[in-house]
């Protein structure tokens, strides 16, 4: 039998630092040449040099790709697919040490040079020399390591079960990574008639608390949901006050009744999503003048346990108008106050209904070039595009103002929860018999909080119930959308089972080393095996 490259924790470890070493910050230069990296070091095992066609890159975008690497038994059709993401955040909040971020065993000698510079907590775990600091060390390349570990197992020793290694970019950002590998898993499933038994991704474990120590397997993964808002008012001279309204003054009516809005909490299987929150709130006044502020915008983070796009958008419209009604009459009584008429009531739209209303109005070819010219301009994201298109359709359409124009803006990520399927069930039990073994302890817990691909697969939806997502978010179609049809052919229970590991997108992000490379590549490989 050939020697194995990573069956030891040490080679497995210095695979780790080898994947950290590729700087693959979203959005830069090392994330495209991640992928073809990765192929090269696929291609050292014989498998891939006697199966070249098995491994596969594919567009993502932007000059990134996702990578597939199908070990295929001559005699099985069930599938595990390992999914993992590439990219990591950036690293600005390592100051002078930023050149050793993606260097783990260099940056973790350096620290011990002064390790009162860390936090207590970090500095303790230090201490240990049970720790490895570094970027991409938890989140999430270690998970990219045990299955490449695992696929190097499972074709020497011609595991009889079929496994799919499925590794992308952009997860931090928009996860296009994850939405052009959804296609072509359900062509690879079509091209070699394969079923898929599992969709198995290994995210580190993230606390529940800022002192958690506990380790966990995850049956399922929260969704995020974006509500955002436009807001118009009128302009005027800061002179004459009352024959304006700011935006600002708007839109503190809707983020007051946002922020923390319980309506918008979920309770599933004994676990709560978050509360929402802003992530953004700004006026798009360019310049300082004396001309009052009348656009503004607002994003709004909504986690998801079992609502759809469409129960969240009613929801939303439910609060907005609560919001605006409240704004109203407050309004009406400073213009009673002061003696003067106003500029009317705020009323409240749905993106789709200024878009009809342009599209009567403008015409479909004009309403298509407004929207063109946000969507061209390179230097904005998936977000400012959406929330610009709306800008420039409501300055067409100021008729319609004073108004509050209510949309979604990317990303979106459907929760998932397979926390009731036997094999699930079974899984866990064995997961956490094998983490005795370690004499160590695993918890359950049903939604992996940090978001993840795994919103990507097995998507289950009675009554279309995303359609409010693609018929209110602006940029949908030409630079955003997401395969609903194919997600839903992605049929199999979800688990995630990572290392442990603590600060992620912190500077002091650290993966515990007996974790990552002592139990957790007997944990997968036992629960791999299990399945066959």
């Amino acid at each position: 039998m050939n020697q194995l490259f990573w069956e030891t924790p040490e080679k497995l470890r210095a695979l780790l630092c080898e994947l950290v070493s590729w700087n693959s910050i979203t959005l830069t230069e090392g994330e495209t040449k991640f992928a073809p990296k990765v192929i090269d070091k696929l291609k050292e095992l014989t498998y891939f040099q006697e199966h070249p066609s098995h491994l596969q890159m594919h567009d993502a975008g932007l000059g990134r790709h996702a990578v597939t690497a199908l070990y295929k038994h001559p005699e099985a059709t069930e599938t595990v697919v390992l999914i993992s993401h590439f990219d990591t955040v950036q690293t600005e909040e390592y100051g002078v040490l930023e050149p050793l971020a993606y260097f783990p065993e260099e940056l973790t000698k350096k620290l011990m040079e002064n390790p009162t510079d860390l936090p207590e907590s970090a500095r303790i775990d230090l201490e240990t020399g049970k720790y490895l600091f570094g970027r991409g060390t938890m989140d999430m390349k270690m998970g990219l390591a045990l299955h490449m570990q695992l696929i190097e197992r499972a074709s020497m020793e011609e595991w009889p079960i079929n496994l799919i290694l499925t590794t992308v970019p952009d997860e931090e950002v928009n996860s296009a990574g994850m939405r052009a590998a959804v296609t072509q898993l359900v062509r690879i499933r079509e091209e070699f008639g394969l079923t898929y038994k599992l969709f198995l991704n290994s995210e580190p474990c993230f606390s529940q608390s800022p002192t958690d120590i506990d380790e966990y397997i995850y049956s399922g993964t929260i969704g995020k949901i974006m509500p955002a808002a436009l807001f118009y008012g009128k302009e005027t001279h800061v002179g004459e006050p009352m024959k304006g309204m700011t935006a600002n003054y708007i839109a503190s009516y809707l983020t007051q009744r946002m922020e923390w809005n319980t309506l918008f909490r979920e309770t599933d299987l004994g676990e709560s999503t978050p509360l929402p929150v802003s992530l953004q709130q700004k006026d798009l006044k360019m310049s300082y003048s004396t001309q009052t502020p009348y656009r503004a915008v607002a994003l709004y983070n909504v986690f998801l346990l079992k609502r759809t796009a469409n129960e969240v958008m009613d929801l939303f419209d439910q609060v907005a108008t609560e919001a605006m009604d409240e704004l109203n009459k407050n309004y009406q009584v400073i213009c009673e106050r002061e003696q003067v008429k106003g500029v009317g009531q705020v009323k409240v739209l749905r993106y789709e209904e200024l878009l009809a209303y342009a599209n009567k109005k403008l015409g479909v070819e004009e309403v298509e070039r407004l929207k063109l010219e946000s969507l061209q301009q390179e230097d904005w994201d998936d977000r400012e595009k959406s929330l610009r298109i709306v800008d420039d359709l409501m300055i067409q359409c100021q008729e319609l103002a004073p108004a509050t124009v209510i949309l979604f803006a990317p990303p979106y990520y459907p929760a998932v929860n397979t926390s009731n399927h036997p094999l699930v069930i079974e899984a866990v039990d064995l997961m956490k018999q094998s983490a005795q073994t370690f004499n160590n302890t695993v918890k359950q817990i049903h939604y992996f909080n940090g978001i993840c691909d795994l919103s990507y697969v097995n998507y289950e939806d009675e009554g279309n119930g995303w359609t409010a997502f693609e018929s209110n978010t602006p940029v949908w179609g030409d630079t955003y959308s997401i395969p609903f049809e194919d997600m839903s052919q992605l049929k199999g229970p979800v688990l995630n089972v990572g290392p442990f590991g603590k600060d992620a997108h912190q500077k002091t992000e650290r993966l515990h080393v007996d974790s990552a490379f002592v139990e957790l590549p007997v944990m997968l490989e036992t629960l791999i095996k299990s399945l066959y």
